[in-house]
This record gives structure tokens, C-alpha cells and sequence, in this order.
């Protein structure tokens, strides 16, 4: 019960710490998974205040920042395309994970109705992330990873051998994944930051001193063009979608915790198996 409250404590104190870094979505948003909408209007109206509508409900003319690509330097160009390969890549684990344990929770070998609806609420949100990342793909003209049928693999593995195990050990699954997965979206939004600091004199003022320093070397002209003003809009809209993104992942990590993630057998070592391939995947995913 000691381990189970510190490590429980310790968990919200790392989603305090990543959202803490980068300004959060409005909060009738963030606590939607843990109330219930007062009425349809107050639903659809949440729905449109989420960065990722932009693309799941997109205007009838599409604006420039989701419908074409932007003009960027070289270097940025390359940031841009290793950071949304390797989230694209991690979009269909995500699927193929929940996928798995649905089924398994669904078949007589464990048949347990709520751990069912817990992996399913949480997979309707990566279908959404697996949707925008796909369109994300083709609108930067960006590449997908060679491994996506390795990775979709693996993810079916780990997600049919943790519900195998039970519902704690499918919560540890996700409680391990998603902490990983909220620290890469907090690094991927500091390079954002770092190309709109390029852009944005302004937004230099608030990155780390080695960071400000790094888009000072190489900055590009002030927006006075339609092409670069384009291109910051496109960045911007990304930066949301990011934010949006880890913010969701970080819903998840909370909903594992408090159904008994760290109750799971062996939960450290689990967890840290776990961590430590979501990490090797990543930097795989960046390159190949």
C-alpha cells in the first residue's frame, strides 16, 4: 500500500511537471474524461475548442496551415519530418496495443467487461491521433517509417501479453507507454518552440538560454511574406495538436493508475521494460 501511494504520487507529479512546461488546454477540456457534459451543446462545443477539429472537422474551405506544405529551412524541414514520422509510427503501436487487449478482454480467456470498456475509451482517442497523423503525413510531404508493419506487430504483442496477464498488468502497459510517450511530446513541443522562435521574436524570449541561442543562429527573415506567414501558421496549428496530444496520453496515464496499474506482478520490472523499448522505438522510428 506504501509503494502503491508514493508511486501513485509520484506519477501526478510527473504530468504536473510536463503539462506545467507548456501552456495547457482550457481546463473544461483537460477534465472531460472525468465529467459528464451537461448537455450535447456544451459537448460540441468542447469538440470545437481541440486543435486536432482543424482536421477531424475540417472548415468547408481548408486554410493554408492544414492544407498545404509549409517553406522551411533545411534544418527545420528535417526536425519536422523525424517528428512527425516517429509520432505516426507510435499512433499505429498505440492502436494495434488497445486493439489486442480489447480483443483478449473480450474472448473467455480473461472476459472481463470492464477492463474491455476501459481499453476502448481510451482507443477511440489514439483512432483520433492515428487519423491526424496520417493527414499530417501527407500535407508535410513526409515519408512513413519503413518499420510501421514491425511496430504494429510489436504493439500487438505487448497489448495481447499484458491482457493476458489481467487488467493490472494491461493498466501497468499503458501506465509505462504513456509516461514515455508524455515526455516525448513535451521534448517534440520544445523544438516547435525553438522553429517558432525563428518566426517569432517573442516567443525566443521564453525558450531555455541554449535554445534561444540556437534559433538566434539560425532565424529566418521576419514574417512579412505570405509563404513564411503560411508556414508560422501551419507551426502554430502543429504546436496545438502536440499539446493536445500529450495531454490525452496523459489522461490515459492517470486512468491506469487508479485502476490498479501498480498493482500489477512484477510491476517495475514491467515497467521498465516496457519504457525502455518505447524509447529504443523512438529513436528507430526518427530515422528509419
Amino acid at each position: 500500500m506504501i509503494r502503491s501511494a508514493f508511486a501513485e504520487s509520484s506519477t501526478r507529479a510527473l504530468k504536473r511537471s510536463l503539462v506545467a512546461t507548456t501552456t495547457p488546454r482550457p481546463q473544461a477540456v483537460l477534465s472531460r474524461a472525468f465529467t459528464s457534459s451537461s448537455s450535447s451543446a456544451t459537448a460540441t462545443a468542447e469538440a470545437q475548442s481541440l486543435a486536432s477539429s482543424i482536421y477531424t472537422s475540417p472548415p468547408l474551405h481548408p486554410t493554408a496551415a492544414t492544407s498545404t506544405t509549409p517553406s522551411l529551412p533545411a534544418h527545420h524541414r528535417a526536425t519536422l519530418a523525424s517528428l512527425l514520422r516517429v509520432d505516426h509510427s507510435g499512433e499505429i503501436a498505440a492502436n494495434t496495443i488497445y486493439a489486442a487487449q480489447a480483443y483478449i478482454f473480450s474472448s473467455p480467456l480473461r472476459n472481463d467487461a470492464t477492463a474491455k470498456d476501459l481499453t476502448l475509451e481510451m482507443w477511440e482517442s489514439e483512432k483520433k491521433h492515428l487519423k491526424v497523423a496520417e493527414m499530417l503525413l501527407r500535407q508535410h510531404r513526409v515519408r512513413p517509417s519503413a518499420l510501421n508493419p514491425v511496430w504494429g506487430a510489436l504493439g500487438s504483442l505487448l497489448g495481447g501479453v499484458t491482457a493476458a496477464m489481467g487488467r493490472e498488468a494491461a493498466m501497468a502497459c499503458t501506465e509505462a507507454v504513456e509516461t514515455v510517450i508524455g515526455e516525448h511530446y513535451d521534448d517534440q513541443i520544445r523544438h516547435i518552440d525553438e522553429v517558432l522562435a525563428s518566426f517569432k521574436p517573442e516567443v525566443k524570449e521564453d525558450l531555455p538560454e541554449s535554445a534561444a541561442a540556437a534559433s538566434s543562429a539560425t532565424a529566418s527573415a521576419p514574417v512579412n511574406d505570405a509563404a513564411t506567414a503560411e508556414a508560422l501558421k501551419s507551426i502554430e496549428t502543429l504546436r496545438g495538436l502536440l499539446e493536445e496530444f500529450r495531454d490525452d496520453e496523459l489522461e490515459h496515464l492517470d486512468t491506469a493508475v487508479e485502476h490498479d496499474a501498480q498493482q500489477a506482478p512484477a510491476h517495475a520490472l514491467l515497467s521498465a521494460v516496457i519504457q525502455a523499448g518505447c524509447k529504443g522505438a523512438i529513436e528507430v522510428a526518427k530515422r528509419i
